[in-house]
């Protein structure tokens, strides 16, 4: 039962804002979350760094644990892409600010996943860490990721069959980080052959390696039906913002890796 515990501390990687307010699963009390003009706050705090260093896509996470109740080399609980450009709010009115575009595990069918796109306060919100992780595309990067996001293949990156701990390197299941490296290889690539991308990965990418026992994998899929490990040879190994900053680096693929920690005196950071 302890081990069950402790793999399914991952349980909210990738979770839509709606199953991520309790994580029953989880062996401690209800984490605190940010109030909702601390979201707002730090969300436009976020989009002020973001701003300053004109970028006009950012891949960030955020946690949805408390950092501690992760398993090693695990920070963040999910990540996704924010794009600067022209917004539409409801009052009918075209601004221009960042937008948030997700994979979120689904709401009903817990094993599949879709793509949604919405705002820096909606990924801010369920956030228990207050600091986020962020990685800044190189402009030729920014510039073909948009390409995609903006062409039939983006969705075509999507793998709605869902887990947890998706391995990077096998096509059988996704989750939110995957889905976010699988973009990036196609855009390094350039290409939209999945397959290809997963054989790339395979050669060039590190995916972080999580800590889990014989026990823990095999009893896993009893704990939480997301945590699927059938795409797993061995080591369970998945897909981090520690392992895609990496990958980036190694490859001259991002600009700058970093953390921004909500600075409540409004100064920004």
């Amino acid at each position: 039962m302890r081990a069950a515990l402790a793999i399914s501390a991952v349980a909210l990687l990738c979770a839509t804002p709606a199953s991520a307010q309790v994580d029953s699963s989880a062996p401690t009390a209800e984490p605190v979350k940010l109030t909702e003009a601390e979201a707002a706050a730090f969300s436009k705090q976020i989009e002020r760094r973001l701003a300053a260093g004109g970028a006009r896509v950012a891949i960030v996470f955020r946690s949805g644990r408390p950092r501690e109740a992760l398993p090693d080399g695990i920070s963040y609980t999910h990540g996704a892409f924010w794009t600067y450009g022209p917004i539409e709010t409801e009052d009918g009115k075209t601004l221009n600010g960042y937008a948030v575009h997700n994979l979120y595990q689904g709401r009903e069918d817990v094993l599949s996943s879709y793509l949604k796109q919405d705002f820096p306060y909606d990924f801010v919100k369920p956030a228990v860490e207050e600091r986020v992780g962020v990685i800044v595309p190189t402009p030729g990067m920014q510039k073909r990721i948009l390409e995609i996001m903006a062409s039939d293949q983006y969705k075509a990156m999507h793998q709605p069959a869902y887990s947890l701990i998706s391995n990077p390197h096998d096509a059988s299941y996704q989750n939110c980080n995957e889905f976010m490296l699988d973009v990036i290889a196609a855009s390094a690539w350039d290409t939209a052959d999945r397959a290809q991308i997963k054989t790339n990965l395979a050669a060039y990418f590190k995916p972080s390696l999580v800590e889990t026992s014989l026990i823990q994998r095999l009893f896993a899929p009893m704990a939480d039906a997301r945590l699927r490990t059938d795409d797993h040879d061995g080591d369970i190994r998945t897909t981090t913002f520690a392992s895609i900053a990496a990958f980036m680096e190694e490859y001259d693929l991002s600009d700058a890796s970093y953390e921004i920690t909500f600075e409540r005196d409004g100064a920004g950071n």
